[in-house]
């Protein structure tokens, strides 16, 4: 078992994002995930043939994505460290048990926590899964409507 820096206290306890706002995170990131695909009616064979149109909409008057940039931005060093690591403890790359180590492998990591989190097609899953493993309780349910 790694050492998670304190020995009274698991990740749980180390998790310093509220868990109204990662339930808040986690319902913007299904938004961005749900947008539907573009229609291009001069669709071709494949995507080669199609120059790579065939991609989900990107309307100026929906912000979803940019809002859950600009919630990410607005978090601390540390706490956007934190999503990375939940991230990869959702996806299985990282156990609870290593949690500060996840977390400073995150922090040391070069590339920018935004575009790091926003690639991943399944964010709002892996979070998910990430909380349920580090035994977070996330009020998704009653986040969803507000939203």
């Amino acid at each position: 078992m790694i050492d998670l820096g304190c020995p009274s206290m698991d990740a749980k306890q180390r998790f310093s994002i509220a868990s109204n706002y990662l339930a808040r995170l986690i319902v913007k990131a299904r938004a961005v995930q749900a947008k539907t695909g573009e229609v291009d009616p001069n669709s071709g064979s494949n995507p080669i043939d199609d120059k790579m149109q065939d991609v989900l909409q990107d309307d100026p008057g929906d912000l979803s994505r940019e809002e859950l940039r600009e919630e990410i931005q607005g978090l601390d060093q540390r706490q956007q460290a934190e999503l990375i690591a939940l991230l990869w403890v959702g996806r299985g790359d990282a156990e609870p048990e290593e949690w500060e180590q996840t977390v400073k492998l995150a922090l040391d990591q070069g590339e920018a926590p935004t575009r790091c989190l926003l690639r991943h097609p399944l964010l709002s899953e892996h979070w998910e899964e990430g909380a349920a493993r580090l035994k977070l309780e996330v009020p998704i349910g009653s986040i969803a409507g507000n939203i």
